[in-house]
């Protein structure tokens, strides 16, 4: 917790399109700074940008939360005392508190046109410098006079004229903005609705938020911000702008380059644990070096102070190396199989949840990164139907001669498990003049389709004695 005081955190996703991962990322850092102080974490959804809104969106945005584990302590699902949690159910509020702006003289009816923004814009880049609003300078009684008559009229907010605004971010040295470089940004549009300054401001004080941690994309917008809270006399809270998620070549992340879904994380078979795990480190490092740890120990050592400002790269190979982490030494080997039997369940898989495919799941969890790879790495498994590669073919038809013995010997193995084969092998070749390399791949071989399968005595136990013999017995005829 920072500065002793109870930590309200947000984060206000749009409805827009795909849960994104950039919304995970930042939402883990709000819950943890949030859960660390025994304070409050807060979604809201900024649904006011109507032509951009997507139906199911919000939906899958609260099932991605809940998918990781960061539960909001308030939100439209869970409710609380500063709803509604939808900008769009808010809406009277945001009128209110531009008109007191207006009152206040630092906000003012702006009547200009599109073609005459225009104009003005184009002026403005010719002459380099920001836009100059003529109703800027109009007399606030003969503005509210033509507004009372059913004119047209945005509100904008009036930056001063002159000095300039400091913003000072947690994370870095305050940043200095010109105040004759900042617009006279439109709080309220003509039609009523708030833009995002406006709305995020008006909602933050009112939820009571005391640390606004979000993307570096919004400092820009910090100053506009700023100006209002003073603008009404309100405390500010923390600003700390992280670094944004980047590609390899560090531009922004983006769907034309990495998924940016965390659906198609899901969908792939990661899990949310090593999902988290990766994002913590995106621009943060535990202090003891550590590279595998849970949402627990994230909160326990966390300090967002520490974050660092060099854009991490999402990198997916490194998501990989962390998800088979996971599965190898975080998760026990039942916890894997009834996950994995969970996620093939939703993939429209069925296979017996039974000892078959626990023992199957343990054997092949070492060669696993995620859960998708699971079927195409493991057909000789549930078919005698499965694909035989070409180098597999080649090893077949080179041991044509040795494949009915093999099998002979393997059907009178005394017990049928890993030693017993293994010893087998080693008394065949034995008794052949032969090394294990020329054995062994054959049988690979014949009972995989492939080279590419476990420990090959491990893999035989598995399969079992029966479908083992009758296996080879049809490759090598």
């Amino acid at each position: 917790m920072l500065c002793g005081m109870s930590v309200v955190t947000r984060i206000a996703p749009s409805p827009t399109g795909d849960p994104h991962v950039g919304t995970a990322y930042i939402g883990l850092f709000n819950h943890t700074l949030a859960r660390q102080g025994g304070g409050k974490f807060i979604l809201r959804v900024e649904d006011t940008d109507r032509n951009r809104y997507v139906p199911d969106s919000e939906k899958r945005i609260f099932q991605m939360m809940a998918w990781l584990g960061l539960t909001p302590d308030e939100s439209p699902l869970q409710g609380g005392p500063n709803g509604p949690y939808r900008q769009s159910e808010r809406f009277d509020l945001y009128g209110d508190y531009a008109r007191r702006l207006v009152a206040s003289g630092h906000a003012y009816y702006a009547f200009e046109t599109a073609e005459e923004l225009t104009a003005l814009r184009a002026a403005a880049q010719a002459a380099g410098h920001v836009i100059a609003v003529p109703s800027r300078d109009l007399d606030p009684a003969a503005a509210q006079t033509r507004v009372e008559a059913g004119e047209a009229a945005v509100i904008r907010l009036r930056v001063p004229a002159a000095g300039e605004t400091v913003v000072n971010d947690l994370l870095r040295d305050p940043i200095h903005f010109q105040n004759r470089e900042i617009d006279d940004k439109v709080l309220l549009k003509a039609d009523g609705f708030p833009t995002y300054h406006l709305a995020n401001v008006v909602d933050d004080h009112l939820m009571g938020v005391t640390h606004v941690v979000r993307a570096e994309e919004w400092i820009t917008s910090t100053p506009i911000h700023v100006l209002l809270y003073r603008a009404f006399g309100w405390h500010e809270p923390v600003f700390a702008h992280m670094p944004l998620l980047r590609n390899a070549d560090k531009s922004k992340i983006s769907k034309r380059k990495n998924p940016t879904s965390v659906e198609w994380y899901q969908q792939q078979g990661f899990l949310p644990e090593a999902m988290l795990n990766f994002l913590a480190t995106m621009g943060w490092t535990h202090p003891d070096g550590l590279e595998v740890f849970d949402l627990e120990e994230f909160g326990r050592v966390f300090r967002l102070q520490d974050v660092t400002l060099g854009g991490p790269v999402f990198d997916q190979a490194k998501l990989r190396w962390y998800n088979g982490k996971y599965l190898r030494e975080v998760l026990s080997a039942d916890e894997v199989a009834r996950r994995l039997h969970a996620f093939l369940a939703g993939q429209k898989t069925e296979l017996p949840y039974d000892d078959y495919f626990r023992a199957v799941v343990r054997l092949m969890t070492p060669r696993l990164e995620v859960f998708s790879e699971f079927l195409e790495k493991t057909p000789y498994f549930w078919s005698e139907t499965y694909p035989v590669t070409e180098k597999a073919q080649a090893a077949i038809d080179g041991a044509r001669d040795l494949l009915p013995e093999l099998a002979a010997t393997l059907k009178n193995v005394p017990t049928f498990d890993a030693a017993g084969i293994k010893a087998a092998f080693a008394a065949f070749a034995e008794q052949k003049g032969l090394k294990l390399g020329k054995v062994m791949p054959p049988v690979r071989a014949a009972v995989a389709g492939t080279m590419e399968s476990p420990d090959l005595p491990e893999l035989l136990a598995t399969l079992g004695r029966d479908r083992v013999v009758s296996r080879i017995v049809k490759m090598g005829s």
